[in-house]
């Protein structure tokens, strides 16, 4: 999985025997052979593991100190053998003080020390009684254990194969503070940041707690990975509950069980690749590095994982559960105001849209509905035009009818199929002719009515085509491709779906249940004459593929920058039970081939609003040539192996 940037880290809380740093050392060194056995490359502790954080006046004693350097080389010997990397913390002397520090250690080697830089000394803390900052050290090199290490709160560890797997560590109140120290790691390189901390417990501060460590992940784009001591401190004053805590880009991955007795580990697979895809088109990221002076370290981090442990969405662009109705709501609210503001712009043009009795249309016909109450328009100055062709059948012409009625809209019916003839005659082209001049001559024809139509009524004609349409080219240029505003523009096609049952499912009435049927409805352009029994022959997904597979190429291939072959082994992983292997490559080759091909219909888009992380404007997201070619990513897929 290195090669699709993925690493496999860890973080741990020991069950502590305070002020005992030997039998720690054996706890420890049992978590850390259990977390090499499932493949972490990375592992942290606790804030000063090794001894406990609640020793109070006990590290001023030499017994301690000495104990814990025991502990160390005891650890050291322990995980000799072992590839995985460990973060120890630990107190350590240095220039006449004494620090607050993480070991970093592998195969029996100290690679570096990080120590503390944000002493905190308020309310139940007082660390500054024994500890130095990071700020006072005189000397950058320490000997330890017969060993020259680097002592640094400023050190990149890299990996030597792969930079961009690469990591730094702040400790506890460094997190906390206005100037992070993992804010500047990140930007010299970091893109995991590891935090052994010693966090007590007050009502409310684990959900401040979380918070912290989720802005900080986000703001830096980076794995944040935390873990705290356990229940075992000192119950003097304060509790300790053990807070373990996983989080990429600002997302939770994973989370242990606070208020443990016993020790726990947990693991996170971190997509580095999608990290490194989003700060480098993040321009902005760059914009405050420090001038301080930074270490690299260059490590072998090693990556033993052969299948990754976490999975992905199905449908990446639909809102969780929790949230869902906070943002489908936000989804239409965006969409309404954006159509409503440009109708400020122009002076409350009337809106004339095609109604096919599809979901697309359904959507951008409600959504106009929303922006003209946000306007206080009158509803007649919407005009829904049906316009019957070849493929109508009775169910959509029905629905399109119903759904412009049921919302006291201004509805027009105008047949294209004797234009059409008319057309098709003029053209030389036969009416038995089912070629794709014979679908898209329809749909330009109903462009040019919709088109006519606003002329007349001094009205601008709304879009109805989807994101998903836009990047497989399943539009007709200059037909159903061409609006005067394109409110579902970065509307992928099974988010309408959701859409329009949300709106569904919070409307009563003859109105819900045409929406009803609408969403029951096969995804057809009804190009093509139905069957004998008046049924839609033509279904887009027949043709081109499923669209719940092409959102989710087209997701991670926008969002994360992600190669063919990563987006196959993505979709094979979250699409196990639904499709093969080789209708996830089939399809997903199709996929390739229209997005490149048809950049062409992309570049000229007109405007539409940005709803999501992903929109296909040339004017904003994607600046694509339109003859780039698409060989080599057709190759990589060709050349994969299951």
């Amino acid at each position: 999985m290195k090669e699709y940037g993925f690493i496999r880290v860890g973080s741990i809380v020991n069950k502590l025997a305070l002020a005992n740093p030997m039998e720690n050392a054996k706890e420890l060194s049992k978590l850390i052979k259990e977390a090499s056995k499932k493949d972490v490359s990375i592992v942290v502790t606790p804030e000063l593991s090794l001894t406990g954080y609640t020793c109070g006046d006990l590290f001023l004693q030499s017994k301690l100190l000495d104990d814990s350097l025991k502990a160390l080389e005891y650890l050291l010997n322990e995980t000799k053998k072992l590839d995985i990397i460990s973060i120890i913390g630990m107190p350590l002397k240095h220039d006449n003080q004494l620090f607050n520090v993480a070991a970093v250690i592998q195969k029996g080697k100290i690679l570096g020390i990080v120590p503390k830089t944000l002493i905190p000394n308020y309310s139940e803390f007082y660390e500054k009684r024994w500890f130095a900052s990071s700020i006072d050290l005189i000397n950058k090199e320490i000997n330890l254990l017969g060993n020259k290490v680097i002592i640094d709160s400023n050190i990149v560890f890299k990996d030597n194969k792969n930079s961009d797997i690469a990591f730094g560590i702040e400790i506890c109140e460094d997190l906390w503070g206005v100037n992070n120290p993992s804010t500047n790691l990140a930007l010299n390189g970091a893109t995991i940041i590891f935090n052994p901390s010693s966090s007590n417990e007050i009502v409310g501060k684990h959900s401040y707690r979380k918070n912290l460590v989720s802005m900080q992940s986000a703001k830096t784009i980076s794995a944040y990975v935390y873990t705290s001591s356990g229940m075992m401190e000192s119950s003097s004053d304060v509790l300790f509950g053990g807070s373990s805590m996983i989080y990429e880009n600002g997302k939770l991955s994973k989370e242990n069980k606070r208020f443990e007795i016993e020790s726990s580990l947990i693991t996170a697979d971190i997509d580095i690749e999608g990290l490194v895809n989003d700060r480098i088109k993040n321009r902005s990221y760059m914009g405050n590095v420090t001038n301080k002076s930074y270490q690299t370290i260059f490590v072998d981090i090693d990556n033993k994982l052969k299948e990754i442990d976490r999975t992905y969405k199905q449908y990446p662009f639909i809102p969780s559960e929790s949230k869902k109705d906070e943002n489908l709501s936000e989804i239409i609210n965006i969409q309404a105001s954006a159509l409503a503001r440009r109708l400020i712009t122009i002076g409350y043009p009337k809106c004339v849209i095609g109604i096919s009795g599809g979901l697309d249309s359904t959507l951008a016909f409600l959504v106009i509905v929303k922006a003209y109450e946000k306007l206080n328009r009158n509803m007649k100055d919407i005009i829904g035009i049906t316009m019957p062709g070849f493929g109508t059948t009775g169910r959509t012409y029905k629905n399109a009818i119903k759904l412009v009625k049921e919302y006291g809209a201004t509805l027009k019916e105008i047949s294209i199929k004797d234009a059409c003839l008319v057309h098709l005659k003029d053209i030389g082209l036969s009416s038995e002719d089912r070629s794709v001049t014979y679908e898209n001559a329809q749909a330009r024809e109903r462009t040019q009515i919709l088109m006519d139509v606003a002329n007349i009524e001094n009205g601008i004609v709304i879009g109805t085509g989807d994101l998903s349409e836009l990047a497989l080219g399943w539009c007709t240029y200059n037909g159903d491709h061409m609006s005067m505003y394109a409110v579902n523009a970065s509307i992928p096609k099974t988010l309408v779906r959701h859409l329009v049952k949300w709106i569904a499912d919070n409307t009563e009435g003859n109105k819900k249940r045409v929406l009803e049927d609408i969403l029951d409805t096969p995804i057809s352009p009804e190009l093509l004459p139905p069957d004998k029994a008046g049924n839609i022959l033509q279904k887009t997904e027949s043709a081109i593929g499923p669209y719940v597979l092409h959102d989710f190429f087209l997701y991670h291939m926008l969002r994360y920058g992600s190669s063919p072959k990563k987006i196959y082994m993505l979709a094979k992983l979250t699409f196990k039970d639904s499709y093969t292997n080789d209708e996830i490559k089939k399809w997903l080759k199709v996929f390739i081939k229209r997005f490149f091909t048809q950049q062409f219909k992309r570049n000229c888009v007109p405007d539409g609003i940005k709803v999501g992380s992903i929109s296909l404007s040339p004017r904003g997201d994607l600046r694509m040539p339109s003859d780039a070619n698409y060989e080599a990513w057709l190759k990589e897929i060709d050349e994969l192996n299951d």
